[in-house]
């Protein structure tokens, strides 16, 4: 990993990648998303300050865990001055974010426990399919492929039918049951 000279107080978007191991492109896009900032140049080329590095770690380990962008970036936000996150503000934001990642991991262990009996899209009518569509309140009373109700869609009812009483066209999300 190349060392940084300690005197240097300022990154090039190239000594920033190298140092911490993100693409180029990855850091604009982190500049973009609000993430890390840059100030720049007469020659307007970017420069990071040093604490960039720490930002950078950060954004990358808390994306390793699946934490969403946006998250990420609300939590830096809200750290006093836009300081570089310390190992109390980790300690803090991951067990804020604990509930998150245990619901998701509840939801992977299931879709792991449920795939073999999945099959797809439901044109097979399976009994039961818990993976393609869990919240089938159709799946009790019918067989075959169904939609949800819709949440606030406008010009659809209930059952899979527009407001015309036309069926819903081919490729909306099904359940099998």
């Amino acid at each position: 990993m190349p060392q940084i000279p300690e005197k240097i107080h300022e990154l090039t978007v190239g000594q920033l990648s190298a140092r911490s191991g993100a693409a180029v492109s990855a850091l604009h896009f982190y500049e973009s998303k609000g993430l890390i900032s840059s100030r720049r140049t007469a020659g307007n080329q970017r420069r990071y300050q040093r604490d960039a590095l720490r930002r950078v770690a950060f954004v990358r380990a808390a994306q390793r865990v699946g934490i969403p962008l946006a998250t990420i970036r609300e939590a830096l936000a809200e750290l006093p001055e836009g300081r570089t996150p310390n190992r109390e503000d980790w300690a803090r934001l991951s067990e804020a974010w604990r509930s998150e990642l245990d619901e998701r991991i509840r939801q992977l262990s299931r879709l792991r426990d449920h795939l073999t009996d999945c099959i797809g899209c439901g044109c097979l009518s399976l009994e039961t399919c818990v993976l393609s569509n869990p919240d089938d309140v159709f799946g009790d009373r019918l067989t075959g492929s169904r939609l949800l109700p819709e949440r606030g869609r406008k010009g659809r009812k209930p059952g899979g039918t527009l407001g015309s009483g036309e069926p819903e066209p081919n490729g909306t999300k099904g359940s099998c049951r």
